[in-house]
Protein backbone atom coordinates (compact mmCIF):
# COMPACT_ATOMS: atom_id res chain seq x y z
CA UNK A 1 0.00 0.00 0.00
CA UNK A 2 2.72 2.26 -0.27
CA UNK A 3 0.99 4.23 -2.90
CA UNK A 4 -1.48 5.67 -0.05
CA UNK A 5 1.47 7.09 1.33
CA UNK A 6 1.86 11.15 1.36
CA UNK A 7 4.29 13.08 2.77
CA UNK A 8 1.95 13.95 5.25
CA UNK A 9 0.68 10.68 6.00
CA UNK A 10 -2.19 8.44 4.56
CA UNK A 11 -4.47 9.45 1.63
CA UNK A 12 -7.42 8.94 3.49
CA UNK A 13 -10.14 8.03 0.70
CA UNK A 14 -7.94 6.17 -1.39
CA UNK A 15 -7.04 3.76 1.50
CA UNK A 16 -10.44 3.44 2.51
CA UNK A 17 -11.47 2.72 -0.95
CA UNK A 18 -8.92 -0.22 -1.18
CA UNK A 19 -10.51 -1.58 2.14
CA UNK A 20 -13.75 -1.49 0.25
CA UNK A 21 -12.64 -3.32 -2.90
CA UNK A 22 -10.61 -5.85 -1.48
CA UNK A 23 -13.46 -6.50 1.27
CA UNK A 24 -10.76 -6.51 4.11
CA UNK A 25 -12.35 -6.95 7.57
CA UNK A 26 -12.13 -4.05 9.94
CA UNK A 27 -12.83 -4.02 13.96
CA UNK A 28 -15.16 -1.48 15.41
CA UNK A 29 -15.12 -0.42 19.16
CA UNK A 30 -17.56 1.66 20.91
CA UNK A 31 -19.08 2.29 24.34
CA UNK A 32 -22.65 1.31 25.13
CA UNK A 33 -23.76 2.26 28.68
CA UNK A 34 -20.08 2.52 30.02
CA UNK A 35 -19.05 -0.73 28.89
CA UNK A 36 -16.68 -1.42 25.72
CA UNK A 37 -17.82 -2.89 22.71
CA UNK A 38 -16.45 -4.60 19.41
CA UNK A 39 -17.76 -5.47 16.21
CA UNK A 40 -16.60 -7.17 13.38
CA UNK A 41 -17.66 -4.66 10.55
CA UNK A 42 -17.12 -4.37 6.18
CA UNK A 43 -16.66 -1.31 5.08
CA UNK A 44 -18.89 -1.35 1.76
CA UNK A 45 -19.37 2.35 0.50
CA UNK A 46 -17.58 5.38 0.23
CA UNK A 47 -19.97 8.32 -1.26
CA UNK A 48 -20.96 11.88 -0.78
CA UNK A 49 -19.02 12.33 1.98
CA UNK A 50 -19.54 9.20 4.57
CA UNK A 51 -18.45 6.24 5.01
CA UNK A 52 -20.51 3.11 5.26
CA UNK A 53 -20.04 0.12 7.19
CA UNK A 54 -22.20 -3.80 7.88
CA UNK A 55 -21.89 -5.83 10.31
CA UNK A 56 -19.99 -9.31 9.39
CA UNK A 57 -21.57 -11.85 11.65
CA UNK A 58 -22.67 -14.78 10.87
CA UNK A 59 -26.50 -15.01 10.61
CA UNK A 60 -26.65 -18.06 13.90
CA UNK A 61 -25.17 -15.16 15.98
CA UNK A 62 -25.98 -11.61 14.55
CA UNK A 63 -26.99 -9.28 17.07
CA UNK A 64 -28.11 -5.53 16.43
CA UNK A 65 -24.85 -3.32 17.64
CA UNK A 66 -25.92 -0.90 20.19
CA UNK A 67 -25.22 2.64 18.86
CA UNK A 68 -26.74 5.94 18.17
CA UNK A 69 -26.49 8.84 15.63
CA UNK A 70 -23.22 11.47 16.59
CA UNK A 71 -21.75 9.16 18.68
CA UNK A 72 -17.66 8.23 18.28
CA UNK A 73 -16.38 5.01 17.27
CA UNK A 74 -13.03 3.43 16.54
CA UNK A 75 -11.73 1.38 13.37
CA UNK A 76 -9.24 -0.65 12.98
CA UNK A 77 -7.80 -3.01 10.20
CA UNK A 78 -4.75 -4.88 9.31
CA UNK A 79 -2.97 -4.74 5.95
CA UNK A 80 0.33 -5.08 3.81
CA UNK A 81 2.83 -3.54 6.69
CA UNK A 82 1.03 -2.69 9.30
CA UNK A 83 -2.38 -1.81 11.47
CA UNK A 84 -4.65 1.05 10.12
CA UNK A 85 -6.27 3.18 13.30
CA UNK A 86 -8.90 5.87 13.33
CA UNK A 87 -11.66 7.71 14.91
CA UNK A 88 -14.65 8.79 13.59
CA UNK A 89 -18.70 9.81 14.48
CA UNK A 90 -21.87 8.24 13.09
CA UNK A 91 -23.53 10.01 10.61
CA UNK A 92 -26.71 7.91 10.54
CA UNK A 93 -27.89 4.13 11.03
CA UNK A 94 -29.66 2.72 7.51
CA UNK A 95 -32.08 -0.53 7.49
CA UNK A 96 -30.93 -3.41 5.20
CA UNK A 97 -33.24 -4.27 2.48
CA UNK A 98 -35.25 -7.49 3.09
CA UNK A 99 -37.22 -8.38 5.77
CA UNK A 100 -34.40 -11.83 6.42
CA UNK A 101 -31.90 -8.79 7.02
CA UNK A 102 -34.44 -6.86 9.18
CA UNK A 103 -35.44 -10.08 11.25
CA UNK A 104 -31.23 -10.66 12.33
CA UNK A 105 -31.10 -6.96 13.88
CA UNK A 106 -28.92 -5.65 10.03
CA UNK A 107 -28.08 -2.83 9.08
CA UNK A 108 -25.79 -0.01 7.37
CA UNK A 109 -24.19 2.52 9.75
CA UNK A 110 -22.52 5.60 8.10
CA UNK A 111 -19.66 7.11 9.54
CA UNK A 112 -17.78 10.42 8.66
CA UNK A 113 -14.76 9.92 6.61
CA UNK A 114 -11.93 10.29 9.28
CA UNK A 115 -9.51 13.50 8.77
CA UNK A 116 -6.70 11.17 9.00
CA UNK A 117 -5.77 7.35 9.59
CA UNK A 118 -2.89 6.67 11.96
CA UNK A 119 -0.20 3.54 10.65
CA UNK A 120 1.32 1.20 12.97
CA UNK A 121 4.38 -1.22 12.29
CA UNK A 122 2.94 -4.85 12.55
CA UNK A 123 6.05 -5.24 14.55
CA UNK A 124 4.30 -3.09 17.70
CA UNK A 125 1.80 -6.06 18.01
CA UNK A 126 3.84 -8.86 18.29
CA UNK A 127 4.58 -10.27 21.69
CA UNK A 128 7.20 -9.31 24.03
CA UNK A 129 8.38 -10.67 27.15
CA UNK A 130 8.43 -8.46 29.94
CA UNK A 131 12.50 -8.46 31.26
CA UNK A 132 13.24 -10.82 34.11
CA UNK A 133 14.62 -8.12 36.04
CA UNK A 134 11.32 -6.53 36.63
CA UNK A 135 8.28 -7.55 38.38
CA UNK A 136 5.29 -5.65 36.98
CA UNK A 137 1.98 -5.70 39.41
CA UNK A 138 -1.14 -5.44 37.30
CA UNK A 139 -4.44 -4.28 38.37
CA UNK A 140 -7.61 -5.54 37.19
CA UNK A 141 -11.03 -4.67 37.70
CA UNK A 142 -14.32 -5.10 35.92
CA UNK A 143 -16.63 -2.11 36.29
CA UNK A 144 -15.20 0.07 32.98
CA UNK A 145 -17.10 3.33 34.58
CA UNK A 146 -14.63 3.48 37.55
CA UNK A 147 -12.41 4.76 35.15
CA UNK A 148 -14.24 8.33 35.77
CA UNK A 149 -12.04 8.27 38.82
CA UNK A 150 -8.70 10.21 38.19
CA UNK A 151 -7.29 8.80 41.46
CA UNK A 152 -6.41 6.02 40.07
CA UNK A 153 -4.32 8.01 37.61
CA UNK A 154 -3.06 10.56 39.30
CA UNK A 155 -1.92 8.07 42.45
CA UNK A 156 0.08 4.57 41.60
CA UNK A 157 -0.55 3.45 45.01
CA UNK A 158 -4.58 4.16 45.19
CA UNK A 159 -6.16 0.84 45.24
CA UNK A 160 -9.86 0.57 43.44
CA UNK A 161 -12.59 -1.35 44.84
CA UNK A 162 -13.37 -4.88 43.86
CA UNK A 163 -10.55 -5.77 42.37
CA UNK A 164 -7.31 -8.13 42.16
CA UNK A 165 -3.85 -7.95 41.27
CA UNK A 166 -1.75 -10.35 39.06
CA UNK A 167 1.39 -10.13 37.76
CA UNK A 168 2.41 -9.23 33.79
CA UNK A 169 3.49 -11.80 31.70
CA UNK A 170 3.97 -10.44 28.32
CA UNK A 171 2.52 -7.24 26.22
CA UNK A 172 1.90 -5.88 22.65
CA UNK A 173 0.16 -2.88 21.42
CA UNK A 174 -2.58 -4.88 20.85
CA UNK A 175 -2.95 -7.21 23.89
CA UNK A 176 -1.43 -9.10 26.78
CA UNK A 177 -0.97 -11.52 29.21
CA UNK A 178 -1.71 -11.23 32.70
CA UNK A 179 -1.26 -14.07 35.69
CA UNK A 180 -3.56 -13.72 38.56
CA UNK A 181 -2.89 -16.62 41.23
CA UNK A 182 -5.79 -19.22 41.84
CA UNK A 183 -6.62 -17.92 45.44
CA UNK A 184 -7.41 -14.53 43.49
CA UNK A 185 -9.01 -15.68 40.87
CA UNK A 186 -11.89 -17.95 42.86
CA UNK A 187 -12.93 -14.91 44.71
CA UNK A 188 -16.32 -13.73 44.02
CA UNK A 189 -14.68 -11.12 41.38
CA UNK A 190 -14.21 -14.47 39.53
CA UNK A 191 -12.78 -13.71 35.71
CA UNK A 192 -14.70 -15.14 32.33
CA UNK A 193 -13.89 -15.70 28.96
CA UNK A 194 -15.48 -12.85 26.75
CA UNK A 195 -15.45 -10.13 29.58
CA UNK A 196 -14.27 -6.86 29.38
CA UNK A 197 -12.32 -5.57 32.34
CA UNK A 198 -9.69 -2.60 32.93
CA UNK A 199 -5.87 -3.02 33.60
CA UNK A 200 -3.41 -0.93 35.10
CA UNK A 201 0.55 -1.02 35.41
CA UNK A 202 3.19 0.42 35.44
CA UNK A 203 5.94 -0.50 33.02
CA UNK A 204 9.19 1.15 34.79
CA UNK A 205 8.95 2.55 38.13
CA UNK A 206 9.90 5.30 37.53
CA UNK A 207 6.42 6.31 34.96
CA UNK A 208 3.32 7.18 35.49
CA UNK A 209 0.83 3.93 35.09
CA UNK A 210 -1.15 3.14 31.59
CA UNK A 211 -4.80 2.00 32.12
CA UNK A 212 -6.96 0.11 29.53
CA UNK A 213 -9.62 -1.56 28.63
CA UNK A 214 -9.48 -5.22 27.70
CA UNK A 215 -11.57 -8.45 26.27
CA UNK A 216 -10.53 -11.78 28.37
CA UNK A 217 -10.11 -14.01 25.12
CA UNK A 218 -8.96 -17.08 27.07
CA UNK A 219 -7.59 -18.37 30.41
CA UNK A 220 -5.31 -21.27 31.22
CA UNK A 221 -3.71 -22.59 33.96
CA UNK A 222 0.40 -21.65 34.17
CA UNK A 223 2.93 -24.26 33.83
CA UNK A 224 3.63 -24.57 37.62
CA UNK A 225 -0.95 -24.40 37.74
CA UNK A 226 -0.64 -22.35 40.80
CA UNK A 227 -1.70 -19.11 38.52
CA UNK A 228 -4.71 -18.46 35.64
CA UNK A 229 -3.17 -16.66 33.25
CA UNK A 230 -5.64 -14.62 31.34
CA UNK A 231 -4.74 -13.44 27.88
CA UNK A 232 -6.24 -10.28 26.86
CA UNK A 233 -7.29 -8.19 23.64
CA UNK A 234 -6.87 -4.66 24.35
CA UNK A 235 -10.43 -2.82 22.98
CA UNK A 236 -11.21 0.78 22.47
CA UNK A 237 -7.86 2.58 21.98
CA UNK A 238 -8.72 3.88 18.25
CA UNK A 239 -11.92 5.45 19.69
CA UNK A 240 -10.21 8.91 20.56
CA UNK A 241 -7.09 11.12 20.24
CA UNK A 242 -6.43 10.11 24.31
CA UNK A 243 -6.48 6.55 23.33
CA UNK A 244 -4.30 6.37 20.92
CA UNK A 245 -1.74 8.62 22.69
CA UNK A 246 -1.88 5.40 24.95
CA UNK A 247 -1.62 3.12 22.29
CA UNK A 248 1.35 5.43 21.51
CA UNK A 249 3.21 4.72 24.76
CA UNK A 250 2.02 1.03 24.52
CA UNK A 251 4.41 0.56 21.14
CA UNK A 252 6.78 2.27 23.31
CA UNK A 253 6.99 -0.08 26.24
CA UNK A 254 6.96 -2.99 23.77
CA UNK A 255 10.43 -1.64 22.28
CA UNK A 256 11.46 -0.80 24.96
CA UNK A 257 11.27 -4.29 26.84
CA UNK A 258 12.59 -5.75 23.44
CA UNK A 259 15.94 -3.97 24.03
CA UNK A 260 15.94 -4.57 27.44
CA UNK A 261 15.54 -8.63 26.72
CA UNK A 262 18.28 -7.90 24.15
CA UNK A 263 20.43 -6.68 26.09
CA UNK A 264 20.16 -9.36 28.64
CA UNK A 265 20.39 -12.00 26.01
CA UNK A 266 23.41 -10.17 24.93
CA UNK A 267 24.76 -10.15 28.20
CA UNK A 268 24.36 -13.59 29.08
CA UNK A 269 25.86 -14.98 25.87
CA UNK A 270 28.92 -12.91 26.78
CA UNK A 271 29.20 -14.18 30.40
CA UNK A 272 31.80 -17.56 30.37
CA UNK A 273 30.70 -21.05 30.57
CA UNK A 274 32.01 -21.49 33.66
CA UNK A 275 30.22 -18.63 35.22
CA UNK A 276 26.97 -19.88 33.98
CA UNK A 277 27.62 -23.46 35.67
Amino acid sequence: MNDVMTPHGVDVEKVLQIVIDEKVPAIMSYLSKDKWHVAKVLMTDLVEGHLKVESTSSSSRKRPINIRVDQPVGLSFKYGYGKFVFDTVVRGLEQSSGPEAQREGGGTIVLGIPEKIEVIQRRSFFRVNVPESLKVQALLWHRSGNLRDNRHLQDPAYEMKDCCHGTLVDISAGGAQVAVPNEVKTRATDFKKGQFISVRFTPMPYEKPIVFSAQIRNILPTADCKSASLGLQIVGLEASSEGREVLTRLIGIVEQYYRMNQAGAKHQDAQPAASRA
